[in-house]
């Protein structure tokens, strides 16, 4: 049964593990910054979820190309 449970949930366990590692870390510098924690194992969650039904990953570089350009208006 647990090998069943990983296989088939393996991208989530994985994301979900990796996003509460990250923000048990950030924690330590400072608690009120839960809402920063939540969503930080929100997006690794989805993401896991994302390997699990073998659906495309969004591009990292058109992510840092957008909002390099939203920044730029700030500037």
């Amino acid at each position: 049964m647990r090998e069943e449970i990983w296989v088939r949930h393996k991208g989530k366990i994985i994301g979900a593990s990796v996003g509460l590692f990250l923000a048990i870390i950030y924690l330590f510098f400072g608690f009120w910054d839960m809402l920063v924690v939540a969503f930080i194992i929100s997006v690794c969650l989805y993401l896991g979820k994302m390997l699990d039904e073998q659906e495309h990953l969004p591009d990292v570089e058109d992510w840092f190309r957008k909002l390099g350009d939203q920044w730029r208006r700030f500037r």
